[in-house]
């Protein structure tokens, strides 16, 4: 062996031991700047008070400042779409992901695909939904609307937060289910459905627990929800069940990133979510929102979303919404 060909060995092995740990320190350096949460509803929302109170708690944990952006539009879709085909897979872009996005690209084209744009980081809780009306509509009790629309057809309407999304596709399930036409309005998000709401520009709101300051200030009255139980915050309105209807709801979502981010990283954000939803506080929140949680590690939030993609198609198709 030539004294120049041992050196280059010598080199070319040092380099190599190295470079694990470069890469190790790489990823214990994660993170080293604020990571940015997509919230695609508007501020003031039931959702956008669940992420604020989550990134707060998870803030602390990583040692990193977590910053809240609305993108509202699409029925939650738009915002985790665009995140998908255009963040960089480095762990500082993250988004909610609604149901919406299993569904919508059945029952329209869309730009991302749901599953091969996505990583998914961790699932965190559900929806619970509920029906109101403003304490001075003559509808009562939620048998009062379905009979109103019953008598007038096309013309009773309520507003949800956006095309396929569940507060919308439960409604659809109730009036096909009982043969009544409804007049859907979409929205952005829970702000801006409120405000219409107590507006007066819509008759009804179908959404989750966004309207809980309402009901309980006395400005909305609660008629149906839509979970496996009556609510423990209002266990006197009865659900869809106890109505007859057999629709239930919850609605369950979670964090995601882009589609190619590194295990590592994807790991560190998980364990940090994953404490920061074990955190009291955490619990505080969801029961102020009347949510439960709803853990799935990364893997499992992945093969959730791959089976739940599946089944929403033949819903979708069920209500006649299917893409054609």
């Amino acid at each position: 062996m030539t004294p120049s060909k041992t050196r280059r060995q010598i080199v070319l092995g040092a380099g190599a031991a190295l470079a694990l740990p470069v890469s190790g320190l790489r990823a214990q350096a994660f993170p080293s700047r604020p990571i940015t949460i997509i919230v695609p509803w508007p501020a003031g929302g039931s959702t956008d008070r669940h992420h604020r109170a989550l990134a707060e708690i998870a803030s602390k944990i990583l040692n990193q400042q977590i910053i809240i952006n609305n993108q509202p539009g699409g029925g939650g879709t738009n915002g985790p779409g665009s995140m998908g085909l255009n963040a960089r897979p480095d762990g500082y872009t993250l988004a909610q992901y609604p149901m919406g996005m299993l569904r919508l690209p059945h029952m329209q084209k869309v730009a991302w695909h749901p599953l091969n744009d996505f990583t998914f980081v961790i699932g965190v809780t559900g929806y619970t939904f509920g029906f109101v009306v403003r304490s001075d509509s003559p509808h009562k009790t939620f048998k009062d609307y379905i009979e109103a629309a019953r008598k007038e057809p096309g013309k009773i309407n309520y507003g949800s937060t956006g095309t396929g999304t569940s507060p919308h596709l439960l409604m659809e399930e109730v009036s096909d289910a009982v043969k009544v036409e409804l007049n859907h309005v979409p929205f952005k998000g829970n702000a801006d459905l409120m405000q219409a709401l107590l507006g007066g520009h819509v008759m009804a709101a179908s959404d989750a627990t966004g309207w809980d300051k309402f009901v309980d200030a006395g400005q909305m009255r609660l008629l149906v929800t839509f979970g496996d139980q009556r609510t423990k915050r209002w266990p006197n309105v009865p659900t869809a069940k106890d109505l007859g209807y057999n629709v239930v709801s919850n609605s369950p979502y979670g964090l995601v990133g882009p589609k190619g981010m590194d295990p590592a990283v994807v790991k560190t954000l998980h364990d940090a979510f994953k404490k920061a939803i074990d955190d009291p506080a955490h619990a505080a929140i969801l029961d102020q929102l009347n949510q439960a949680p709803w853990y799935k590690s990364s893997e499992d939030y992945r093969q959730w979303a791959t089976a739940t993609f599946t089944k929403e198609r033949a819903l979708i198709e069920r209500l006649g919404l299917l893409a054609k």
